[in-house]
């Protein structure tokens, strides 16, 4: 299988972008997979400190790699926020493609200085593997808000890519171009969408020149999000709208059969919600393929 290297190369030749999808257990993972095979695609699958805790690392680096032995769909396997060195290098060593190191709570020359360390001690774990930096403001936490945060300030600007990337030698830039973590409830509801500063990112890539890293996609605007991957988008991460369908789908299998105890009975309903919301997310991304 090639390497998520070559596949990010791929998808910017072909104007689409690849699918990040946050997984903290069997059910999510298995439609996130079963849906780029149904689309023949690739996806990338992340996993939180949070959800690393609860998965374990090795465990589902493993489970990756068993599915990469049997399936034909590319897949790969992200340390999503990842917030330490000590972190990060267990990742490393676990076999995960990719780390996002995300110091962007931290003054820019604080983060520029610990990211590039980061890049130095993990490269030397595994050379082949992707480092991603993330700098502005997105909020935090891929849950449902009651209110939209005032992320305006920590836009960032096009010299702060350019110089972050040329100071850490990250491979890959998450920026703040107007993208939130998690969801409002509004956006739940299908009544408000996240609108995204398009023209922000264009500048951002052609600063960077390096793969750009769209957080918090959960929630934006379909049409913007076919904007933002033309002007140079490479990879979108959605995880709210995920654990909603997670939700939904098993209070369906419970209500529909409510005497049921059988585990792999009630949570194919969870499967399928989610691999519906994986699957139209997919195809937006991969120009509605």
């Amino acid at each position: 299988m090639r390497g998520l290297r070559d596949a990010l190369e791929q998808s910017q030749k072909n104007g689409v972008a690849i699918g990040h999808f946050n997984v903290a257990d069997w059910v999510l993972l298995k439609a996130v997979l079963a849906s780029g095979q149904e689309l023949k695609v690739p996806v990338v699958v992340g996993a939180s400190e949070g959800e690393r805790e609860f998965f374990g690392a090795r465990q589902i680096a493993a489970l990756v790699r068993s599915l990469r032995e049997e399936c034909d769909c590319p897949i790969f396997l992200n340390a999503d926020h990842t917030h330490s060195l000590a972190k990060a290098a267990e990742a490393a060593r676990a076999g995960f493609d990719a780390i996002v190191f995300d110091l962007s709570a931290l003054p820019f020359e604080q983060n520029v200085r610990q990211t590039k360390e980061a890049v130095e001690t993990l490269k030397t774990i595994n050379s082949a593997i992707l480092v991603e930096g993330e700098i502005g403001d997105i909020g935090t936490g891929s849950e449902i808000h009651e209110k939209t945060p005032d992320l305006s300030r920590g836009l960032t600007s096009p010299a702060e890519a350019k110089q972050f990337v040329e100071a850490t030698g990250v491979d890959i830039l998450a920026p703040a171009v107007g993208n939130m973590h998690g969801m409002l409830k509004s956006m739940v509801q299908g009544q408000t969408r996240k609108r995204l500063d398009i023209q922000r990112i264009a500048q951002i890539k052609s600063a960077a020149r390096v793969p750009l890293t769209l957080h918090g996609g959960s929630g934006t605007d379909d049409d913007d999000l076919r904007k933002a991957i033309a002007a140079g988008i490479n990879i979108i991460h959605v995880n709210t709208e995920l654990r909603v369908a997670w939700r939904h789908g098993l209070e369906e299998g419970l209500a529909k059969q409510p005497h049921e105890v059988v585990p792999y009975k009630i949570l194919p309903f969870a499967v399928e919600s989610v691999k519906k919301v994986a699957r139209s997310r997919l195809k937006l991304f991969n120009a509605d393929r």
